[in-house]
C-alpha cells in the first residue's frame, strides 16, 4: 500500500443533455456513461451516483474481504455481494439512510463457517466505504460450499 493520504482524481463532463461522461485522471480507467437515475427521470440504461454508491460498498466489502481473507489464510472461491441503499429524507435532507448487504460466499467443502462470517464482518468493518457513509450499514450472509 501506497502512504496515506490517498487522491482519487476524477473528471466528470457533460452538458444539459445527454449522459455524463466520467474519467480517471491519474489512472488509465475507462470512461464510463453517467446520468440521472431513474426515480429522477433518468434513463433505466445508464449508471447513475445513486447506483455507483452501492456499487462502491459491495466492491469495496469484497476486497476487504478478499485481503482479511488472504490474511487469516482463509480459502474461498466465489463471493456475490447484492447492495441496496435506501435514499430518504430526514429532518429536510435527503441522503442513504440505510445500506443493506447480502452476501453469497461460496467456500470449499468443511470449511468453518462461523470463521468465514466472522471474516466477512470484519471486512464490513475495515471498508473505507463503509467507515465513511453517514447511513447504517446491514451485513447478511450466507455461506455456501462447494467444489
Amino acid at each position: 500500500m501506497h502512504p496515506l493520504p490517498h487522491h482519487y482524481k476524477v473528471v466528470t463532463s457533460g452538458g444539459p443533455f445527454g449522459n455524463l461522461i466520467a474519467k480517471g485522471i491519474d489512472e488509465d480507467l475507462p470512461p464510463i456513461e453517467i446520468n440521472a437515475p431513474v426515480q429522477y427521470g433518468g434513463p433505466k440504461n445508464t449508471w447513475s451516483p445513486e447506483t455507483l454508491l452501492p456499487a462502491s460498498l459491495s466492491s469495496c466489502l469484497i476486497l476487504t474481504f478478499d485481503s482479511v481473507a488472504e490474511a487469516n489464510h482463509f480459502h474461498w472461491h466465489k463471493i456475490e455481494c447484492q447492495a441496496d441503499g435506501t435514499l430518504d429524507r430526514k429532518d429536510g435532507v435527503r441522503y442513504f439512510v440505510h445500506f443493506s448487504l447480502k452476501t453469497k460466499l461460496f467456500v470449499p467443502p468443511g470449511t468453518d463457517k462461523e470463521k468465514a462470517r466472522r471474516l466477512l464482518r470484519k471486512a464490513e468493518e475495515n471498508c473505507l466505504i463503509t467507515q465513511s457513509l453517514k447511513g447504517s450499514v446491514e451485513l447478511e450472509s450466507e455461506i455456501i460450499e462447494n467444489q
